[in-house]
């Protein structure tokens, strides 16, 4: 088997949820059809995908639905993180009883043959332009959700471990935050993260080796709607 990652599908596929991503530049012109030629012709039934947040554009449970049916419908296992727009996400005990293809990650980590994917949302990082006291707060409560999850993995006796946030793991000056460091005490290879959308803010992203470690952007836009293979 082999792991792929991708990140903010932005679906919206619900009535009355209209959210035209296509407003947003050509790269999002069709998008949902495309991610599923690419997810078709890579995917195998035995792979896992690792979905890093901002996955649907419903309000509700009740509307998200129709677009995590949507996923449960791709071949292949789902590992889906929480994005910043996944206002949809609550109980994760009754999220994680939906369905079979699926599982959703909070506080904990997730085995995919041997490797273990460990994250949280992630957030803005001191530095980032306009960063608040507010933020502050929320930097640091999913620094927590993150250390939970790559703790639970070391619990169920991890030594291979991928990361994996919705925001980029550093402000835009590249020189780290307390999540790179989180990632690098724990041995992670590997992060993949999404958020950012065009050019300009691909640009701000942490690509490439950053103290032993490999940081990969996997939004859909920069990936043009085909999933990246992580590890074969």
């Amino acid at each position: 088997m082999s792991i792929y990652a991708i990140g903010d599908l932005h679906l919206s596929f619900a009535p009355g949820v209209e959210k035209p991503m296509d407003i947003y530049g050509s790269a999002w012109n069709g998008h949902a059809q495309r991610l599923k030629e690419n997810w078709v012709e890579l995917i195998r039934p035995e792979d896992t995908v690792i979905l890093a947040g901002d996955i649907s554009w419903g309000l509700k449970l009740s509307e998200a639905v129709y677009d995590l049916e949507w996923i449960d419908r791709l071949p292949g296992k789902k590992v889906i993180f929480k994005g910043n727009h996944d206002l949809w996400w609550s109980g994760i005990g009754k999220l994680n009883r939906l369905y079979d293809s699926i599982h959703f990650v909070q506080n904990t980590a997730w085995e995919a043959e041997g490797w273990f994917l460990c994250g949280s949302r992630g957030w803005l990082c001191p530095g980032s332009e306009d960063f608040t006291v507010q933020d502050e707060k929320i930097y640091k409560r999913e620094l927590l959700r993150l250390q939970m999850s790559l703790e639970d993995a070391k619990r169920q006796g991890a030594e291979h471990l991928i990361g994996v946030l919705h925001y980029p793991p550093s402000s835009a000056n590249g020189r780290g935050s307390e999540f790179t460091r989180a990632f690098e005490e724990a041995g992670v290879s590997q992060v993949v993260y999404g958020h950012l959308h065009g050019a300009d803010a691909y640009r701000k992203g942490m690509k490439g080796k950053y103290n032993g470690i490999e940081y990969r952007l996997v939004s859909l836009d920069y990936l043009k709607c085909r999933p990246v293979c992580i590890k074969e």
